[in-house]
């Protein structure tokens, strides 16, 4: 497909979310089904390979089957598709954006190399590195705040000038004064992605979209969320609220247990049923129990019913 350039890059991105099953295999039949409903709820587009697709724990020949299947999937029903190729190791990083550039995706996502934090000459040779792997496909940055190595604004400028490949950034973001930084120099040109559930606000400090929690409770719920933020800014900032007070109630506790962030996800997809992906995941990661959902799930439907229609 078409590569993105920064303008094209915004919007809500929905994760391939791995159904596992007994044996710790993933389950690619109901994977599926899981798709099908993705390339059809009204999402931007879909990605794989975040934190949420448990990519740390991905084989090399399951690595390719699922982008083999998704880039088919997306392909065919002309919704457009990232690639994940984060690795820990660099190098297996390298060999995995080879292999995504010639699905010939919308941009790849990478993390830099994630054993030993980087200096930034290191980050910056790096992502030069990967770009030239990526044979014309451009590039999205992962940092989010369990990267080894965490980049301010003027590391991020940095990359963007000597990069011009990357064309995006996952982030926590930041206030108002961060954004600001943010639209200075090279930096400027970047789009932006913040967490799905504080888009309604990142969206007025500049964001562009987010690769989306929120999607994973409801890929369609938070489609026409987004579309809201524009038709109706003050009512997506309170559902926003309603969602961020869910959050804090009911899926912070369950981090503070000690579950992983592909766990909440799960969690959140179960929650949403919206496919049979479960709440397992991969070993050696601690699953939230099925039979915690329906409460969860009445605990969701009182905070944000417009999210689960």
């Amino acid at each position: 497909m078409q590569a993105f350039t920064p303008p094209d890059l915004k919007g809500v991105w929905a994760s391939t979310l791995l159904p596992v099953t007994d044996s710790d295999d993933i389950d690619f039949a109901r994977l599926e089904t899981a798709l099908d409903v993705l390339v059809g709820s009204g999402v931007t587009g879909v990605y794989t390979n975040g934190s949420a697709g448990e990519f740390h724990t991905l084989t090399e020949d399951e690595y390719d089957r699922l982008h083999e299947l998704v880039a088919a999937r997306c392909g065919a029903a002309g919704v457009p598709f990232q690639l994940g190729a984060s690795h820990p190791s660099g190098q297996i990083c390298l060999g995995r954006i080879r292999r995504a550039a010639a699905l010939r995706p919308a941009a790849i996502q990478v993390i830099l190399p994630d054993w030993l934090p980087l200096s930034r000459h290191e980050a910056v040779a790096a992502a030069e590195r990967m770009a030239r792997a990526a044979d014309g496909v451009p590039l999205v940055l992962y940092n989010p705040p369990a990267a080894k190595t965490q980049l301010d604004t003027d590391d991020l400028a940095r990359l963007a000038e000597a990069v011009p490949a990357l064309i995006g950034i996952k982030v926590p973001g930041g206030d108002a004064a961060w954004f600001e930084r943010m639209r200075g120099g090279a930096a400027g040109r970047l789009a932006i992605f913040v967490a799905g559930h504080t888009l309604a606000s990142g969206l007025m400090l500049g964001a562009s979209g987010s690769y989306s929690n929120v999607a994973c409770l409801n890929p369609a719920g938070a489609a026409r969320w987004y579309a809201q933020m524009f038709d109706d800014p003050e009512a997506a900032i309170d559902v926003q609220r309603r969602l961020q007070g869910f959050f804090d109630a009911h899926i912070a506790p369950l981090a503070r247990r000690g579950y992983c962030d592909p766990a909440l996800d799960k969690t959140l997809a179960a929650i949403g049923d919206w496919a049979p992906t479960g709440t397992r995941v991969r070993w050696p990661y601690r699953s939230v129990p099925e039979a915690a959902v329906p409460a969860l799930r009445r605990a969701a439907e009182a905070a944000v019913p417009e999210l689960l229609a």
